[in-house]
C-alpha cells in the first residue's frame, strides 16, 4: 500500500485483546506510544482510541488506563458485566466498529490493532464499502487468519519484538 504523509490515520485499539496476547505470548506489556508512532509513520494521526473494560478488582488498573491516555489515547470505558451466574462480559467489538465506521468520513487509513476475528466484517466493509486503506497490528500467533487475509497490511508484533516491555514486579 501507497503511505503518504497526507493520510489521515485513525487507530482502533482492542486493549483487552492486546494485552493478553502480551502478557500470555511473551509476558509482555505492549509499549503503546512505540506502537502508536510504528503504524502511523510519517502519516497524519486524527485519533488513538483505546476500548477498556474497567473492573474496580485489578491491581493497577487505573494507573494502566493512566498510562494509555499519557500515550495519547482517547479512552472508552466500560464496566465488566458479572452475572448473576458468576459469568463476566466484556466485550467492545460493537462500540469499537461502530466508532470506525462513524469515523471513515474524517480518515484515509483505518488501524485496527486487534487480532479478533470477529472484526472480519468490519474491515471488509470499510474496505469495499467504504473504500478505506485497512490495516491490522497484532501477535500473529493469537490473530485470525480470516483477519489477515481481509486486511491491506497486517503489522506482526510477534516480529516486532521491540514495541513490547517487561511486566513490572509486583511488591509484596
Amino acid at each position: 500500500m501507497i503511505e503518504t504523509p497526507s493520510q489521515r490515520v485513525g487507530i482502533f485499539f482492542d486493549v483487552q485483546n492486546i494485552y493478553h496476547s502480551a502478557k500470555h505470548l511473551y509476558s509482555s506489556r505492549v509499549n503503546f506510544e512505540k506502537l502508536i508512532k510504528e503504524v502511523v509513520k510519517d502519516r497524519t494521526l486524527i485519533r488513538a482510541v483505546a476500548y477498556v473494560v474497567k473492573s474496580d478488582v485489578v491491581p493497577g488498573e487505573q494507573s494502566f488506563f493512566d498510562a494509555l491516555q499519557k500515550a495519547g489515547m482517547e479512552l472508552r470505558v466500560k464496566d465488566l458485566q458479572v452475572y448473576a451466574s458468576g459469568a463476566k462480559k466484556a466485550d467492545w467489538d460493537v462500540g469499537l466498529a461502530v466508532d470506525a465506521i462513524r469515523m471513515t468520513p474524517l480518515l484515509d487509513v483505518v488501524i485496527l490493532i486487534t487480532g479478533d476475528g470477529d472484526f472480519v466484517p468490519l474491515v471488509e466493509y470499510l474496505r469495499w464499502g467504504m473504500g478505506k486503506q485497512v490495516e491490522v497490528c497484532a501477535f500473529g500467533k493469537t490473530t485470525s487468519a480470516k483477519l489477515i487475509e481481509a486486511t491491506d497490511t497486517f503489522t506482526d508484533l510477534d516480529k516486532e519484538r521491540k514495541l513490547l516491555m517487561a511486566i513490572p514486579k509486583r511488591k509484596s
